[in-house]
């Protein structure tokens, strides 16, 4: 396809690039997560029920939205041959506008898990 129609090249990565910007959202949270544990001093955990639970609750919201958000990119903007050449022949197809629902899916993973993450932070009674 891009031999015969080099302007179209760069519009078939965008479903790979999408994809990649799903894996920064996990190291985004896993970085968080990492910054809010703390190392234990004395006798005294920082470490308690409430927290873990949270943070792998912000984990697991991150990485279920991101599979599915890749499952979806995977099977809408990566069809196969057939799919890259009907790209090439008709190109009013909205397949870039479900690519970005797609990405929405995993954004809001994203930000449901910065939610639970900074309610982690409030320290229990």
């Amino acid at each position: 396809m891009g031999v015969m129609r080099p302007d179209l090249a760069m519009r078939n990565i965008i479903p790979v690039v999408m994809a990649g910007v799903l894996g920064i959202y996990g190291l985004i949270v896993a970085v968080i997560v990492q910054g809010l544990i703390d190392p234990p001093n004395g006798n005294a955990p920082k470490y308690g029920s409430n927290t873990d639970f949270a943070h792998l609750a912000a984990g697991l919201c991150c990485g279920l939205s991101g599979l599915a958000a890749g499952m979806a990119i995977g099977e809408v903007g990566e069809v196969g041959d057939a799919g890259v050449c009907v790209v090439g022949q008709h190109e009013k197809l909205f397949v870039n506008m479900i690519l970005i629902f797609a990405e929405a899916l995993g954004l809001y993973g994203l930000i449901v898990a910065l939610i639970l993450l900074k309610k982690s932070d409030c320290p229990s009674e």
